[in-house]
């Protein structure tokens, strides 16, 4: 099989957190660079970053900043996506974006890899990157999917700081040292107190359903990348003082009977995951264990009890934000495209 050709790949925010993990992820899997321009807001403009043995200083995006691009990765928000992605693709870019703007268009693709690449060869310039929250609570689902069918999740997200950006790890930082030193602290990023702390996630409440948006978002996006309008899903996410990774408690009922050494089996052996399941020194997947990670750490795998006809399972997992739950997955997609 012939090696694919060097592309000429932008990266739009490369200044945070998951731009930053962009170049990590594409150097550590080598992929191949023929130019790489990175892009943010004027005032990132001129700033230096280190890719390999480069040093590349950062442009000013403007719709003018895709001629030649071949794949662009974008992770600098909603609103600048919407502003910037026709320019890339009127360029003859690929675009892989990170935020909510284009998941759930019809017309574009959501795609986990491990799920759905199959998806990716029917995009129209614009592939869209899922929900951090969803990658890494659906992603060891699948392969169980797959075999018995999951018709309800009960989910609980435990989300890290990563997950609001590079200014709220700084604040929770910030917060902790400030509660340490026994200083007033007044929250800058986020509504709440951080340090010593956990809230319900910080997206805006629907008044009618009483979810948040981050909830609505892993129930939506689920369904799409499932190819599943059916599967019933309940939710809770809540935001906690760790830095980077989110964890994840899941109890997921089955079509049939399914057993918890199934589970283990099928989880052993699937693509992205890797069992951390170690009752003995009850040792389970960690933020801490996940951070740095590609894989997503999944144990804690039982029956539940609470269900006495055998179909239902508890899980916990945890995965790296910025990496699966962000950068990777969109390099990932690179990959295929």
């Amino acid at each position: 099989m012939p090696s694919p050709s060097p592309k000429t790949v932008a990266i739009v925010g490369a200044t945070g957190a998951v731009g930053i993990e962009f170049l990590r992820c594409l150097t550590a899997r080598n992929f191949p660079v023929k130019e790489l321009r990175l892009l943010a807001s004027a005032r990132s403009a001129g700033k230096e970053i280190a890719f390999k043995e480069q040093t590349l200083r950062v442009q000013e995006l403007t719709e003018d900043s895709f001629k030649g691009v071949d794949i662009a990765l974008f992770s600098a928000g909603s609103g600048i996506a919407k502003k910037f992605a026709p320019a890339a693709i009127k360029a003859g870019a690929a675009v892989v974006d990170n935020s909510s703007a284009f998941r759930m268009d019809a017309d574009v693709p959501l795609v986990v890899p491990e799920i759905n690449a199959g998806e990716i060869k029917r995009h129209k310039g614009i592939i869209a990157n899922p929900n951090c929250s969803a990658i890494i609570s659906i992603t060891p689902l699948w392969p169980i999917h797959k075999i018995n069918p999951i018709r309800h999740m009960n989910i609980a997200t435990y989300q890290a700081a990563s997950g609001a950006g590079a200014a709220a790890m700084e604040e929770l930082v910030e917060s902790t040292r400030a509660s340490l030193e026994n200083r007033a602290y007044e929250p800058k990023v986020l509504p709440h107190p951080y340090a010593f702390n956990l809230f319900s996630h910080n997206a805006d409440i629907d008044p009618a359903t009483g979810y948040n948006g981050e909830e609505s978002k892993v129930i939506q996006e689920t369904r799409k990348i499932f190819g599943d309008p059916d599967v019933r899903i309940s939710i809770t996410c809540v935001r906690v003082p760790v830095l980077r990774a989110h964890a994840v408690a899941v109890t997921f009922t089955c079509e049939r009977p399914i057993t918890e050494q199934e589970v283990r089996t099928i989880v052993a052996k699937a693509p992205g995951v890797r069992l951390v399941d170690d009752r003995a020194r009850n040792y389970f997947p960690m933020p801490r264990d996940a951070s740095g990670q590609d894989d997503i750490l999944v144990g804690r795998i039982r029956q539940d009890i609470g269900d006495p006809s055998g179909h239902s399972i508890s899980l916990f997992s945890a995965g790296d934000q910025l990496l699966k739950g962000a950068a990777l997955n969109a390099v990932q997609i690179a990959e295929y495209l």
